[in-house]
């Protein structure tokens, strides 16, 4: 073969191994102002911290209340010193149409109600989950009016959170609590991550509470994960590709065709992996945005905005599950990934108060008709509702 064919053929090779340019033609929403409807008996809406669609395509919320501000429970006085607002339940169930079909729970509902909620799901019988990150929090089951079924236990000890220390090869309790969890329903597994403060995913069995196994960041054995502070880096630049979780760890979702998808928010960064804990892919999610760093701020913090960029995420109704959607609550997006190779395709929100723009986004779901339902936390408080008016392709 002469030279010029060799290098004719080599340059064909190559250019096959280039994957075709994607249509850019990415799924669309369009707000609904007027969802949901006002809230009964003057309960004031609170910091809407996760969202969970069941099979009904009922909408469930954690209406977190823990820090609700004075002047929002004017009607809770006596004597009243305003119109509204008192302090309402802690689960809400709504239907498509905005109302409220169910609300119950709440801080002596039961004994180890946790004390600040962060999760919930919803199983295929109807049964409601919730877990919070509060030391001696775990995950508590009712059925769909509130009755207490189960404790998952594995309870920490009840101690401030500043004085307790990583453990990421104990696997008996969760210190300080849960973060994040999901259902494999059909194993009947738990996917668990204790990340605010551990750097690993956790698989329990989800009817006994039984441990199966788990991971740490890129597909690593918990007796490598190291129990150390994750270290610092240039904020001049992205967060490095590092191989070991960097707490938050905000979430977990298992996808249809059984990959398990992991929020970093500590890296900026969507970690996808086998059921079985073997490293799939990662990608970085708007990676200009500080991660991480002593000089991350919050709601009552004046100088310095907060850190982090992959608070919670949502895969599409479509059979494939093509897209990624990425709640940012630093940048107040939604940003819309390409599945299966992590490329950026879309994005709706942006920071403000209006409909349709969104502060501090922590919570997102999607419905069986592709409709996009937000919650926001901290002094956001809200939830909203886009409508799949484009399905993309």
């Amino acid at each position: 073969m002469t030279m010029a064919r060799t290098i004719g053929l080599l340059a064909l090779l190559a250019f096959a191994a280039i994957p075709p340019a994607r249509a850019q033609n990415p799924p669309v929403y369009k707000v609904d102002p007027f969802w949901p409807k006002p809230l009964p008996n003057k309960w004031s809406m609170q910091q809407i911290v996760d969202i969970y669609v069941d099979k009904d395509d009922h909408i469930w919320v954690l209406n977190r209340r823990s820090d609700a501000r004075p002047d929002e429970l004017g009607a809770a006085t006596t004597p009243p010193r305003s119109e509204c607002c008192v302090l309402g339940p802690e689960v809400l169930e709504f239907d498509t149409d905005g109302n409220v079909l169910k609300a119950w729970g709440g801080p002596n509902h039961v004994p180890g109600w946790p004390g600040r909620l962060q999760t919930l799901g919803v199983d295929r019988q109807g049964n409601v989950w919730i877990s919070g990150t509060t030391p001696g929090d775990s995950i508590v089951k009712f059925n769909s009016d509130g009755k207490l079924l189960w404790d998952f236990g594995h309870r920490g000890p009840k101690v401030p959170a500043n004085e307790v220390k990583q453990n990421n090869q104990q696997t008996d309790i969760f210190p300080p609590g849960i973060g994040s969890f999901d259902f494999d329903e059909d194993a009947h597994e738990i996917y668990i991550t204790d990340g605010f403060l551990n750097k690993r995913v956790l698989v329990y069995d989800m009817d006994t509470g039984a441990f199966k196994r788990g991971w740490g960041g890129h597909g690593i054995p918990l007796s490598e994960i190291d129990n150390d502070p994750t270290p610092p880096y240039d904020i001049s630049g992205p967060p490095p590709d590092q191989k070991q979780f960097a707490p938050a760890l905000h979430c977990v979702h298992v996808s249809r065709d059984g990959l398990v998808y992991v929020c970093e928010r500590g890296s900026d960064r969507i970690q996808v992996f086998t059921k079985q804990g073997k490293f799939v892919t990662s990608w970085f999610v708007h990676p200009s945005t500080q991660s991480r760093g002593p000089n991350c701020g919050g709601i009552w913090d004046l100088k310095n905005p907060p850190c982090g960029t992959v608070y919670n995420l949502t895969l599409s109704s479509d059979p494939q599950q093509k897209y990624v959607l990425s709640a940012d609550g630093t940048n107040n997006m939604v940003w819309i990934f390409n599945r299966t190779d992590g490329t950026l395709a879309g994005s709706f929100g942006g920071n403000g108060r209006y409909a349709g723009q969104l502060h501090w986004i922590d919570a997102v779901a999607t419905d069986s008709k592709g409709n996009v339902y937000t919650g926001e936390v901290e002094d956001g408080k809200r939830i909203q509702k886009f409508i799949l008016t484009n399905p993309g392709r």
